[in-house]
């Protein structure tokens, strides 16, 4: 089902995605337009500002242009989606039906809002190594093995963030059909088992977290004293390299959750293709 609406609406989703791509790239021009802006002044010259002023015109064109798009299109793809997602289910089947179209709406809400996001940091995430390596080699080794050791801690915690999110699921599909009995305590028992699973994914997510900044911070630290004993002594260059280190720590730290969200998603799309 989900195939086939891609398929119908393939060359608009090909013109966001070029959207999403172009933001991304410009986006990453940003530390590199702030180190010669900063380099010109030092200099007497206001061509580095200049240069930096259109920049930031050009991301601004595209990233609203992207997003007045992306909210018709996407609002598009949910009435469609949502008629075929509800027809599927048995016709006495309400609480379910309802549960399903709020998944839908999750999963049309992260294509619109999420995935660019995504696109953004994976995009910024190559450019930025590619960029630090170019700036100093030793600080590119060391993001690496950051990021090998980051996923390493989010993959073992997989198989519980699928676990909690079914869990999670199953007891949403159950909701309306609760709150239609209007039993006090039924419904009580059915909000605290939701909040259950609830508390139990942001515990999960809570000390992944805390484990990664923990890395990254100490990553950043340690990259400033590299770079300076290697060597680097313009002020402009320097600055670009903590720049995009601290903007390799923004793009990675925020790929896990996407990761998160990404098993969430699949196994919302799983119940949207069931009956």
């Amino acid at each position: 089902m989900l195939k086939s609406v891609f398929l119908r609406y393939k060359p608009k989703f090909i013109f966001t995605l070029t959207l999403i791509f172009l933001e991304a790239f410009l986006g990453l021009l940003f530390p590199l337009f702030i180190g010669f802006a900063i380099d010109s002044a030092l200099n007497g010259s206001h061509s580095g500002a200049i240069q930096l002023g259109v920049l930031g015109l050009a991301a601004l064109m595209v990233g609203v242009g992207r997003r007045v798009f992306d909210s018709r299109f996407y609002a598009r793809v949910f009435e469609d989606v949502g008629v075929k997602v509800v027809s599927k289910v048995e016709s006495n089947q309400s609480s379910k039906k309802s549960a399903r179209l709020g998944m839908l709406q999750e999963l049309v809400e992260f294509l619109e809002n999420s995935f660019p996001e995504l696109i953004n940091a994976l995009i910024g995430l190559v450019g930025v190594f590619v960029i630090i390596a170019s700036l100093n080699f030793q600080v590119f080794k060391g993001s690496l093995i950051v990021t090998a050791g980051i996923f390493v801690i989010y993959w073992m915690t997989s198989n519980k963030t699928t676990f909690f999110n079914k869990s999670s699921n199953d007891e949403l599909e159950k909701q309306v059909d609760v709150i239609a009995k209007n039993d006090e305590d039924e419904l009580k028992t059915h909000l605290s088992r939701m909040m259950k699973w609830n508390i139990k994914l942001s515990d999960l997510e809570a000390g992944n977290f805390s484990a990664t900044w923990l890395v990254l911070m100490a990553f950043l630290m340690i990259s400033i004293i590299i770079s300076v004993n290697n060597g680097v002594t313009q002020y402009g260059t320097l600055f670009a390299l903590v720049m995009y280190v601290f903007q390799y720590m923004e793009n990675v730290i925020n790929l896990p959750f996407f990761y998160q969200n990404w098993l969430r998603l699949k196994e919302i799309v799983t119940r949207l293709e069931m009956n």
